[in-house]
């Protein structure tokens, strides 16, 4: 199996969680793993990417534009940002809640992520979430993180079975959020499902 995964988003969102229980389970599955992140001013909203590369015709961590067979975008900017990472053809699954930039408090931009997601829906094939509504059943955002890997496994596109994605989780987060954890990415899993199957049809 080989297989370009992108996450990317801004920093406080849990990407770089979501990358290291990508690469740990398909370490777990046999496969060969390469991982990078280049993180900006993470504290402040600035942007991480991290990227997933399996199989063995990986020989850098960094994957090449137009390589990758799936994002992961916590943000919609930052997917419009790293789309050209995307091969044709690939899937981009994309939380359509903006995290709005600092040159927002500072001065109204009007920025909302619509105009990104409809540029977004022009260009390649996605699935959008809206991190706000998937994650109030959790009480917090934060588990949107947990909640997009369900969503990236159900599709096929990871290549990475649930049940390794699961025990990952388990030997990740810490006991107490282990349970909440589980049922979020059984929540994105179902999503997930539902979202392919109106893709293949």
């Amino acid at each position: 199996m080989n297989k370009d995964i992108m996450i990317c988003g801004v920093g406080g969102q849990g990407t770089v969680l979501a990358s290291k229980i990508i690469a740990a389970a398909a370490t777990q599955e046999g496969q060969t793993v390469h991982s990078a992140e280049t993180i900006g001013m993470a504290q402040r909203g600035g942007s991480v990417t991290s990227h997933v590369r399996i199989g063995d015709k990986a020989h850098s961590p960094l994957i090449p534009p137009g390589s990758a067979d799936i994002i992961l975008a916590f943000e919609p900017s930052e997917a419009v940002r790293n789309l050209r990472y995307l091969k044709a053809g690939g899937l981009a699954v994309v939380n359509t809640a903006p995290v709005k930039p600092v040159t927002e408090s500072l001065k109204e931009t009007g920025y909302d992520g619509k105009e990104m997601t409809a540029y977004l829906r022009r260009k390649c094939r996605c699935i959008f979430i809206d991190s706000d509504e998937v994650c109030a059943p959790f009480g917090s955002a934060k588990f949107f993180n947990i909640i997009i890997l369900g969503v990236a496994c159900a599709t096929g596109e990871t290549g990475i079975g649930k049940d390794v994605i699961l025990n990952q989780i388990d030997l990740r987060v810490p006991e107490k959020f282990r349970e909440t954890n589980r049922l979020a990415f059984l929540a994105g899993y179902e999503i997930g499902e539902k979202e392919k199957k109106q893709y293949e049809d």
